[in-house]
């Protein structure tokens, strides 16, 4: 059975926050939104329909705790859940707080304009933030 490794764009393109028990739950570096992204440990996997159902099971479990918090620590008017994958073909889930008149409202993050890269203090911030939602 082949290692599971992170595809380098989700490497570069986000954080590591915490490991879950099936999951990488890691904060993405584009400041326009709280954007999460939850990365099930599994190699080869680019479909939930793919997982074990035992991890199917984790993972909504991991979804509904992450989106719950994220609400919590943002205030979001509504949280984006989506499973994607059409460029980076390793499954992972975002989890996105979005709020009437952010970048894009209301229609979708994916391809829209420029990412802004968090200042080192409002990273560490919203970092904060969500650990301690998820207390």
């Amino acid at each position: 059975m082949d290692p599971f490794v992170l595809d380098e764009r989700l490497a570069r393109d986000s954080q590591l926050l915490l490991e879950l028990p099936l999951s990488d739950l890691r904060l993405a570096l584009d400041s326009r939104w709280p954007w999460l992204i939850l990365v099930p440990r599994r190699a080869g996997i680019s479909e939930i329909f793919e997982l074990e159902p035992e991890d199917q099971a984790a993972l909504l479990a991991e979804q509904v705790m992450i989106a719950a918090a994220l609400k919590q620590a943002t205030g979001a008017e509504k949280i984006n859940i989506a499973a994607i994958g059409n460029i980076v073909r390793q499954l992972h889930v975002h989890i996105v707080a979005r709020f009437s008149g952010d970048a894009n409202w209301p229609g979708p993050i994916w391809g829209y304009g420029v990412s802004r890269p968090y200042s080192q203090e409002d990273f560490q911030t919203m970092a904060a933030k969500i650990l301690e939602a998820l207390q």
